[in-house]
């Protein structure tokens, strides 16, 4: 059976069109079919991929036929992407058309590359911990979400504070009026809790960020918790202030006083297909451009030093 290859692309940037066009083409060149959404699809009207025999998904093409998804755009599109196959098992790999692109695997300079690795299967698999998120209120569950990156508890008016008292495993730690708080994982540690002034966190590291928003408080620093561990945030109804949920910055829900939104370990991660193996040390100074002038590596021991570099009688 043929091998189908599902492109996302970001239909408002018309470079997304050309490198989806391209791929169409460079996967049918290789005996692989391209699949795409109805709407997706549309952007390829008039392109050289039109002639090409693009499959529509769920239409002719099952999701459950899906070997790989290629998601072409920044951040905001792989997150978009995955909440589309977020109930398969499907891999995805990004290819940068926006800014950073922490979420992306190549940049649109490396398409024709990516494609190979495709073709080739030479492209390993790496599962990246998810976020389960509940929202309870009065007793009863207003919402039971997901996130790859975080769960923002914010507030609804901008002239006011809310307030919020936060808790990990069951206990209270602290209450303040503040913007809002950040619920991460380690992916989401790149992201909005990044700007929050969060610690970045290694994508092979279990475990979850707590990141207070500008929190009047004396303590309210960032935490990091076990990936057991449940934390939580309550919406405090003294002033009568709602909050606001956003799951990466995609889904919303009101939040009324008296909220309580209740974060732990996703038993689903979400899987990125990688084919550049690199250190998450060297993404980081790609990424933000880092300055590394200087820097002289690990030192070499010689043949006959011992571990504090002392000639050794032979």
């Amino acid at each position: 059976m043929s091998r189908k290859i599902l492109l996302f692309a970001h239909t408002g940037r018309p470079e997304a069109t050309t490198a989806a066009a391209q791929a169409c083409v460079r996967l049918r060149e290789a005996g692989l079919i391209p699949v795409m959404s109805r709407g997706d699809l549309e952007i390829l009207r008039g392109t050289e991929a039109e002639s090409v025999g693009v499959q529509v998904i769920n239409e002719n093409v099952a999701l459950d036929d899906i070997e790989l998804g290629v998601v072409l755009g920044g951040d905001g599109s792989v997150l978009r992407a995955a909440e589309i196959i977020r109930h398969t098992d499907i891999p995805l790999i990004g290819v940068n058309l926006g800014h950073v692109g922490f979420l992306a695997e190549s940049e649109r300079s490396d398409l024709d590359e990516t494609v190979d690795h495709i073709v080739n299967r030479t492209y390993t698999v790496e599962e990246r911990m998810a976020i389960d998120v509940v929202v309870w209120c009065q007793g009863q569950i207003l919402t039971h979400t997901w996130a790859l990156n975080e769960a923002s508890i914010e507030k609804g008016n901008r002239e006011k504070m809310i307030e919020v008292v936060i808790e990990v495993d069951g206990r209270p730690l602290s209450t303040f009026g503040c913007d809002g708080v950040v619920l991460a994982s380690p992916t989401g540690s790149t992201a909005y809790a990044f700007s929050g002034g969060g610690p970045i966190v290694w994508p092979e590291v279990e475990a979850m960020l707590m990141v207070p928003l500008s929190a009047h408080a004396l303590f309210a620093r960032p935490m990091v918790t076990a990936p057991s561990s449940t934390m939580a945030v309550e919406v405090l109804p003294a002033n009568g202030h709602y909050g606001v949920l956003w799951c990466d910055g995609r889904r919303t829900n009101e939040l009324p006083p008296g909220s309580r939104i209740e974060v732990k370990r996703s038993d689903k991660p979400v899987r990125l297909a990688r084919i550049h193996p690199a250190p998450f040390s060297e993404r980081l100074v790609k990424k933000f451009d880092l300055p590394t002038r200087g820097w002289r590596g690990p030192v070499r021991r010689h043949r006959g030093e011992n571990d504090r570099g002392e000639i050794q009688d032979s």
